[in-house]
């Protein structure tokens, strides 16, 4: 690939992670910051952001050579709206140098960088980056939201085919706490920092205890928000990835508990989440007074109650917060938070579900968010096998399935999910968004929560045999829409 050529002043598009490319403007990086080792970077400031981050050369393109190669397939509001503000900065730039734009402007005022979080690996001296004479965009630039406070890691080559054809609004979106208490639901906006397009990330150690398909979305939110991660995982490879992104390594998940404030936890199962805490150099050998444990798995309510038994009698605090959502929600940061417990560790726990969440309800005692989670993974579980049903159903009496999807998403049951996974199911791609095997899990769960209550639930059972009869079809590791294959064998 050839080096592009930029300089202080220009405008740029550039790449940041699994995010499409993002229209920014090359300014001089804050007094003494380290640029990150590796290839040459420019420090950048994004349109329709207040986020600065180091990028490297390879993944910048000027902005007007690339505009309308970026505009088709870029659809977003978000972006759209980052693209105006380019606009609108041109206008004002007017008979300036687009290449050196705001230079010499004794109007403009230079606003302060807000505080970066960037790989400081290396000390390379910053002085062929730096322009004591450049401005930095002003308070009539785009408003803030936040896309990303790290530079793109290794492995991240700018290949702008692969990019998604939508916008960073996912991330952008802001949180809304519901609160259940004595039977009434009342909605709060989320804090002015969110409301105003940033995240004030909590100066609380986080840390975060595995890593799987919603774990890694998770963490590596958190990261980009700015907060201090220490990771621990099972598989210990999977750490990599976070350590090159700036999280922090702990051997042990007692290790993460004793060094964080907060600790997070999503495994896969109950008996999981029971090792994690009770297991050798678990979590319970990390607890000490003051100490939040936060379980994020989805697993019955009796283990919800058992854990956090176990850690309030070392002195810990415990909430529980199972997520509703799958593996591409979380890597948008829009899943919803379901929490429980201990109202004071919900309210710390704030910043943090801004960064994964679109929207957080609070449920009241421990066991609640459980009971909540089981009972929607039961619903989805069954729409799931109903919708493959249907789908097998048109082949075996001759009709097009494809004709069925694009009749059943014009209807009033269209939702991205139902046509998504339908297209997947008729491409053959099971790639696992969320595995079969949990979806199952779930189904078995609310089963048993149903027998405990004495209340039927026929429809998730007779979904449960067709999940286990997939499982034994080996799609335990497959996506839930892999159930279609239950019905063809």
């Amino acid at each position: 690939m050839a080096t592009v050529h930029l300089r202080i002043g220009d405008l740029v598009w550039g790449k940041l992670g699994r995010y499409p490319p993002w229209p920014g403007k090359i300014v001089s990086p804050p007094k003494d910051l380290k640029k990150p080792r590796g290839k040459k970077c420019h420090f950048v400031k994004f349109f329709g952001t207040e986020d600065h981050a180091w990028i490297k050369v390879e993944q910048l393109k000027p902005y007007h050579a690339h505009k309308e190669e970026m505009i088709k397939i870029n659809k977003g509001k978000r972006f759209q709206q980052a693209v105006d503000s380019v606009e609108d900065y041109l206008k004002k730039a007017k008979g300036k140098d687009q290449n050196s734009d705001c230079k010499g402007d004794s109007k403009v005022k230079k606003g302060p960088l807000k505080p970066l979080k960037i790989l400081e690996e290396d000390d390379e001296d910053l002085s062929a980056l730096k322009d004591p004479s450049e401005k930095d965009l002003t308070d009539s630039d785009p408003e803030p939201s936040t896309v990303e406070r790290l530079g793109s890691g290794p492995g991240t080559a700018f290949k702008w085919e692969s990019s998604p054809a939508s916008s960073l609004e996912p991330i952008s979106k802001r949180l809304k706490i519901i609160e259940e208490d004595s039977g009434s639901t009342s909605i709060q906006a989320a804090d002015s920092t969110a409301i105003n397009g940033s995240i004030t990330p909590t100066d609380k150690r986080i840390g975060f205890l595995g890593l799987g398909l919603m774990g890694s979305g998770i963490v590596s939110n958190l990261l980009k928000m700015g907060h201090v991660v220490t990771v621990w995982n099972r598989t210990a490879e999977k750490c990599d990835l976070f350590i090159q992104e700036g999280a922090r390594l702990g051997r042990t998940p007692a290790e993460v508990v004793s060094m964080c404030d907060i600790t997070f936890s999503c495994v896969s199962d109950p008996k999981a989440a029971r090792d994690l805490v009770l297991g050798p150099s678990g979590v319970l050998q990390g607890i000490r007074p003051g100490k939040c444990y936060v379980e994020m798995s989805t697993v019955d309510p009796e283990t919800i109650a058992e854990l956090s038994q176990l850690v309030t009698s070392r002195g810990g605090r415990f909430l529980e917060a199972p997520v509703a959502g799958s593996q591409q929600l979380s890597n948008d940061g829009m899943l919803v938070i379901l929490a429980a417990g201990d109202r004071t560790v919900y309210e710390d726990c704030s910043s943090c579900f801004q960064a994964m969440g679109k929207t957080s309800f609070f449920l009241g005692e421990p066991g609640n968010a459980a009971r909540m989670m089981l009972i929607l993974n039961m619903v989805q579980g069954s729409f799931m096998a109903t919708v493959a049903e249907g789908l097998t159903l048109a082949q075996a009496t001759g009709q097009s399935q494809q004709t069925f999807l694009d009749i059943l998403c014009q209807g009033q049951m269209a939702s991205t999910f139902v046509d998504q996974k339908c297209q997947n199911i008729l491409q053959g791609n099971f790639k696992p968004d969320y595995y079969l095997k949990h979806i199952q899990k779930d189904l078995r769960l609310a089963i048993s929560m149903g027998d405990m209550a004495n209340h039927p639930t026929p429809m998730a059972a007779a979904a449960n045999e067709v999940y286990k009869r997939a499982k034994a079809l080996d799609q335990s590791d497959n996506d839930i829409s892999a159930v279609y294959r239950a019905y063809i064998h």
